[in-house]
């Protein structure tokens, strides 16, 4: 469990930082080519819709489901004070802080599943996977050039880069994990105390090797995609740069 936890955490973090470039060079490239900030805000907030949409709806049906009042919902970008770009809301009721957690978390669970879905089906990515590590460099190029030629693959792969690239929880959204983490981790020491340790070990390994195997898939797909497509972007914006004679500094 130890390693599958450290494997997790490797690959969470390399998202976040992929991502985090990936959307500084996608911002660059439409600043570069409109000259406008708020058209280029405009620009980026399109692209990414399928997955604001996703990542907000999560939020309102996780919310009803729990019994908690839901007031606006927006998808409309603005810019916040700390400067970065908020991509859409949902006013939501007060709720204690399990409910406001799972309401927070909502977008993962949702977001995971839709993009756990997509690599499994329409892109088969553990055929793909296999074939890229048989050591075969016949099999691995089969297996790209059948996954590319489908005839729906841009449109998959663009859904499973649009959903991940929004699916992890703004930090209004994890305003309650803390006291449910607390929660948790009082729960534990208590039945270690009680002596309940090896009972508890052995009922939670299976299930929790099982959810890290799963989440650490979906994560590890989305890491791919941003991966993928940040070269490319980086090229682009380097070009456009030159063309342009303008340079957009990173903050």
């Amino acid at each position: 469990m130890s390693e599958g936890i450290f494997v997790l955490l490797v690959v969470l973090g390399a998202l976040i930082f992929f991502q985090r470039r990936l959307h500084w060079e996608i911002q660059a490239i439409f600043l570069l080519l409109t000259r406008r900030q708020d058209i280029a805000i405009v620009l980026f907030s399109l692209l990414f819709l399928p997955g604001v949409l996703v990542h907000e709806v999560s939020h309102f049906f996780m919310a009803r489901l729990l019994g908690v009042r839901t007031g606006r919902l927006s998808i409309v970008p603005r810019p916040m004070e700390d400067g970065r770009l908020r991509l859409g809301y949902i006013e939501t009721g007060r709720a204690d802080f399990v409910r406001d957690a799972l309401i927070g978390a909502a977008p993962l669970l949702f977001g995971g599943v839709l993009v756990g879905y997509v690599a499994l089906y329409p892109l088969g990515v553990p055929d793909l996977w296999n074939r890229l590590t048989s050591g075969s460099s016949a099999a691995a190029q089969q297996g790209v050039v059948q996954l590319i030629s489908q005839a729906d693959f841009w449109i998959w792969f663009y859904l499973a880069f649009a959903i991940s690239s929004t699916m992890m929880p703004s930090r209004s959204d994890r305003r309650g994990w803390l006291p449910v983490s607390l929660l948790v981790i009082l729960i534990l020491v208590v039945g270690i105390a009680a002596g309940a340790g090896p009972w508890l070990i052995r009922q939670a390994s299976s299930t929790m090797d099982r959810a890290l195997v799963v989440i650490t898939f979906v994560l590890g797909t989305g890491l791919a995609v941003h991966m993928i497509l940040l070269i490319p972007m980086i090229f682009l914006r380097s070009i456009l740069s030159r063309a342009t004679g303008f340079k957009v500094a990173r903050s």
